[in-house]
Formats: C-alpha cells, structure tokens, sequence
C-alpha cells in the first residue's frame, strides 16, 4: 500500500462510515461494513464482541507487546435537522472538508486507526514485534469506558491509543465524570393548603442554594473539579395544584485524578446532614446516577455514572516515544490533555494501561451542526497511527 493509496483509503472509508447512521445503540450496520473492511484489508481476527464492537487484529511475525486502537462507532443524534446546510449522512467532500455527523466524533480516527494499522503492517512486511488491535467500540457516548471493560478483558492490550479528535495533538490525560443525583422528599397537599405538606421543590431549592458554597478543587494540567446543576424536576409533574412530593435534580461533576465515588458524594452528603438537623422536615439523598441500556446485540450494558480522570507524565518514556514519533512527522504537534471523558477513563483510569489520544480535528467540531473533518488532518491522521503503532512496538 502506498501512502497515497493509505490516504484514499482512509478517505473513501470515512466517506462510507458517515454514510451509515450509528446512533448509539444501533450500530449493527456500521460494526458489518467496518468488520468486512477489515477482511478485505488482510486483518488476521475479526471479531464482535457481546456488545456488538468489533475488533481487528494484526500479528506481527515475533512475539511482542500488544498495542490497541480505541475508536467508538455510535454517535449523537442528528438534532434541528433543518439547520444543516447538508445532509448529515452524505459523507461527501467540499472546501477540502468531509462532511457529515461522526465525521470529527469520530467517524474519522475510526477510519484512520483501521486502514493506517494495516498500512503499517504491510509496509513492514508484518516485521513487527507484537499485536495491533483495532476496536469500533459502541455506546461511549452514554457509557465513557464501559463496553471498553470487555475489550481490555479480551485483549490485555499493554499500551491504547484513543482516537477521540485531538487536531493531532498528543493528549496524555482527561479530566472524568460523574453524574449525582440530589432527591428531596417531601409530603403532597393540595395547593390551596399548602401548609398541611412539605414542599420538596423548596427543600431542594434550600439544599442547591447551600451546595453553592462548594470551591471546586484544581489540579495542574487537568483545571477545575466543575460541579454543575444540569436539570432538575418536580413529582407529580405536571402539578396541577399539588404540592410537589418529590424533587430530583443532577449535578455534573467533572473529576480529577485522585476523585473517588465516596470523595465526590461525602461532601455533599456532610451538607445534607447539617439541613436535616436544622429542619426536622427535610428528607434528602445523594448518590450516582445508574443506568443501562440494550445494545443492538441484545446484550445489556450498565453502569453507575462514574468515569474516573486520569494523566502520565511527560517523561513517562511511553509518552515521549509517541511524541517523538508524531514530531517526525511534522506539524508541530503538543502534548495536551482532554477537556471531556473518553473511554481513556477504563483503560487508563480504571485499568492504569499506558494510554494516549490522537485524532485528527479539533474537540470543538464533535456534536455540532454541520460537523466535518479537513481532510488535510484525515490524512495526516493516517499516518500518525502507523507511526505512533511503530514507536510503541519498538
């Protein structure tokens, strides 16, 4: 395979996988045509998992580490629809950009990781100490690192690279995630009497007003530790003239290396106890938001909403082969880090597996109207994976 040959490969792939919509939870479709396009490019294993991933692998010809390639395949919905100026599905190129949802989240890498490890298995005659796995891992838009547990269990990959849009940068770490949920109770009345109840929206509009007090904590590197009221709701809803019973309402919290389920939850409980010893008639709770879902396999993926922060160090030698790797290159890259989680938060948060991010695009382009990807940087990206492959192979 030539390098021009990588490159319309890579871009007739991405043209193909915008093409095919991938909500999360239906990737049936995208999981075929991305294992088919792995057979037709000389993978030695295809398989899909439980889940429905897919992963490809490639073996070298001696015995070695094995590095994996992390890209998810679902995607957010296409929202106001009638605000696109195109098709979000079109997967065609204008202005030297590919357009279409998934393209930069991330559609993109997913295409570059699976035709740039080939190309690099090929171009060195499989003369490679190791394994290279690619993965097209499904729900990380709702489960950051969650069906990624099953991919690390089966391939025991000793280095990742996660392909989430990085404008081919070298991200070394990502802050992660927790979703809390507040619940006061309550006693319901009719509203002409609401004396003879207990308001569970006042009770949650006292405790929100004494979370406000919380000061975010900051780490080097990774920020703030935000903590964010996103939605909140009132039982019965609607409420014609009843007394709300319930109160339930969800923080955003963004975690720092070092964040804990009980380190997150401890202090807004210690607030909670403090209202319910000054009120005899506040009833309140905290804890993490669960939730599962049923991917296109039938399987039943679930989590609790906690998807930990991680970070290496730039003198970490698996670091600095990769960048050097990439400054090889050209274009200036830098090492930076992840404003949002990744399935990074399993593979080196949970599972403490070097990992890295590189993808081509910008952070900001994922879930926007009128996403695409320049394919300057599709390119580029390319070749950056068969160059960070070699550096972490040896």
């Amino acid at each position: 395979m030539t390098k021009e040959q990588l490159h319309e490969k890579t871009l007739g792939l991405c043209a193909r996988l915008i093409q095919t919509q991938s909500d999360s939870g239906q990737e049936e479709q995208i999981a075929a045509l991305i294992a088919q396009e792995m057979r037709e490019l000389g993978y030695d294993e295809v398989r899909v998992d439980a889940c429905g991933s897919v992963i490809g692998c490639l073996r070298g010809n001696r015995p070695g580490a094995r590095v994996l390639l992390d890209g998810h395949i679902d995607t957010v919905p296409v929202q106001e629809r009638e605000r696109w100026s195109f098709d979000p599905f079109c997967g065609t190129v204008a202005d030297g950009k590919l357009r279409g949802r998934g393209a930069s989240d991330m559609k993109g890498a997913v295409a570059a990781m699976i035709v740039g490890a080939a190309y690099f298995a090929e171009s060195c005659k499989r003369d490679f100490a190791g394994e290279i796995y690619v993965a097209g891992v499904v729900f990380e838009e709702l489960f950051e690192g969650v069906a990624a547990r099953r991919i690390s269990e089966a391939v025991r990959p000793d280095y990742v690279i996660i392909g989430e849009a990085s404008d081919l940068n070298l991200k070394i770490g990502q802050r992660g995630r927790a979703e809390i949920v507040l619940e006061t109770v309550g006693k319901p009345a009719h509203s002409s009497n609401p004396e003879k109840g207990v308001n569970a929206v006042k009770k949650m509009m006292k405790l929100l007003a004494a979370l406000e007090s919380y000061r975010p904590q900051h780490q080097e590197n990774l920020g703030v530790a935000i903590q964010e009221l996103t939605d909140i709701i009132s039982y019965p809803y609607p409420g014609a003239s009843v007394v709300p019973q319930k109160c339930v309402a969800t923080l955003d919290r963004r975690l720092l290396v070092g964040d804990t389920p009980e380190s997150v939850l401890a202090p807004i409980q210690a607030v909670i106890d403090r209202l319910r010893a000054d009120d005899p008639q506040f009833s309140a709770r905290v804890y993490l938001r669960e939730e599962s879902k049923t991917c296109y396999t039938g399987e039943t993926i679930a989590a609790r909403r906690f998807f930990p922060a991680w970070l290496y160090s730039e003198d970490d030698d698996f670091v600095v082969r990769c960048f050097e790797a990439l400054q090889e290159l050209g274009g200036d890259p830098i090492l930076t880090h992840y404003s949002f989680c990744t399935n990074g938060s399993h593979y080196a948060g949970e599972a403490h597996i070097p990992t890295v991010g590189y993808g081509p695009s910008p952070e900001s382009l994922a879930h926007t109207i009128d996403e695409y990807v320049l394919v300057s940087q599709l390119k580029r990206a390319a070749e950056g994976y068969a160059a960070l492959i070699g550096a972490l192979l040896g």
